[in-house]
């Protein structure tokens, strides 16, 4: 290159080192702005070493104003010939009076950029000073592009502390977070532990309700077979062996009338019989254990173990638990079927077959005994009408209960051969979307 005065050529060399410098101190300038995530403390260490290496200065002071990004740390940092210093008391008097001038009066900065051996660059975060950074270059002339470079340092530092504070408290949010989280997750887990138990104490205590129903419900049919219907049985006993003994002093045709009423005093003793073994079958039910609906109907069908009726229960589907007050009237009207059956059907055999479907409850109670299922469709309609002097309430009283529960009672020939009893029952859930 030539050139018409000897100065220019050096100048020229001197802009070039320059330029360089320049470039090679933005570089190191953007590689410690990229350092947000490694911490405030990093990111201000980061910041002094390059402006140390820009300005190839011994001491290099970074200081934040008062009440200016108050979450950062540290306030200060100093760089004394490669050692970092965060500890005012051992600051260096000119430092020390550098930092309180950036404290106190940050925006002063601007208007006296510096002195003779040091250079003053201010720190603005939305065009407010927060701050500032102090240099002594020591006998490097410093260009007005090294203090630009310095105040782009400055500012970019003072937008990368600011964000490092956020990162690393958005960082400890998360993990707050993700704590609770957790908590809350383990209190969940032991809410459905406790619910669980919750749920287990409720049904046993559904359980020990129907228990106590079921036992009421014997004791009082207990007492009222023990108190009344087996009286009048030996009463009736009594008064057939009393009509006997005077027949047989009326003559030879009364005594033929004694003996036809011979097998009535054996059917009034067998009836009695049968009746004690019905009472204390009732009275120590309560020995065993309570139950779902299913184990009650069990237990109900050994009540009649002393008769010679088989009573045989099945179940199928899963078994959905009902109001105690529903269990017990469909136990009263299994109970009241089985009597029946015992009474009248003739039977030697006995189904209860209770099925539980996706919206009702299906009992069927079939025995093979000689009754007519239209006879009995035509005497409970009748009965349903009329009062017949009290007979055949047993039918009207299981239809009342049906009615009750919201369901049907059906009548039909039973696949066994006698009479099949089916209660329909909607569950708790169709019954309450019911009009």
């Amino acid at each position: 290159m030539r050139s018409g005065k000897r100065s220019f050529y050096p100048e020229y060399v001197r802009s070039a080192e320059r330029l360089e410098l320049a470039v090679q101190a933005l570089d190191r300038i953007s590689g410690a702005l990229v350092r947000t995530v490694e911490g405030p403390r990093t990111l201000v260490e980061a910041v002094v070493r390059a402006a140390a290496e820009h300005l190839q200065a011994d001491r290099i002071l970074l200081g934040i104003a008062d009440g200016a990004l108050r979450a950062a740390r540290p306030r200060f940092l100093l760089l004394e010939r490669g050692e970092l210093v965060d500890d005012e008391t051992a600051l260096p008097a000119e430092a020390r009076a550098h930092l309180e001038v950036i404290r106190n009066r940050p925006w002063e900065i601007e208007l006296d950029p510096g002195g003779e051996d040091w250079v003053r660059a201010p720190m603005t975060l939305d065009d407010e000073p927060v701050g500032g950074i102090v240099g002594w270059p020591g006998d490097v002339h410093v260009a007005e592009t090294d203090l630009a470079i310095l105040r782009v340092l400055a500012n970019q530092a003072a937008v990368a502390v600011h964000n490092s504070f956020l990162f690393h408290a958005a960082a400890q949010l998360r993990g707050r977070t993700e704590q609770l989280s957790e908590a809350a997750a383990q209190q969940a887990r032991d809410l459905a532990a406790r619910n669980a138990e919750l749920q287990e104490t409720q049904r046993r205590l559904v359980e020990a309700m129907q228990r106590q129903a079921l036992d009421d419900e014997r004791h009082r049919i207990a007492r009222e077979l023990h108190d009344t219907v087996t009286q009048y049985v030996l009463s009736a006993g009594m008064t057939v062996e009393v009509c006997r003994s005077e027949l047989a002093e009326m003559g030879p045709e009364a005594e033929r009338v004694a003996e036809k009423l011979a097998p009535a005093k054996g059917l009034t003793q067998q009836a009695v019989e049968r009746l004690r073994a019905a009472i204390y079958a009732l009275h120590h039910g309560a020995e065993e254990p309570p139950g779902s609906l299913p184990v009650l109907l069990e237990q109900l069908s050994t009540v009649h173990l002393s008769s010679e009726l088989q009573v045989e229960v099945r179940v199928a589907g899963s078994p959905a638990p009902l109001p105690p007050e529903d269990e017990s009237s469909i136990l009263r009207l299994t109970g009241e079927a089985l009597f029946n059956i015992i009474s009248h059907a003739e039977a030697t055999r006995a189904v209860v077959h209770l099925v539980y479907e996706s919206s009702q409850l299906r009992l069927t109670i079939s025995d093979d005994g000689v009754g007519d299922p239209a006879q009995l469709r035509r005497t409970l309609k009748l009965s349903s009408a009329t009062d017949l002097v009290g007979r055949h309430r047993g039918l009207v009283n299981m239809a009342e209960r049906a009615r009750e529960l919201g369901g049907t009672l059906n009548i039909r020939r039973s696949r066994i051969g006698g009479v099949a009893l089916q209660l329909h029952v909607p569950l708790s859930s169709a019954r309450e979307g019911s009009p």
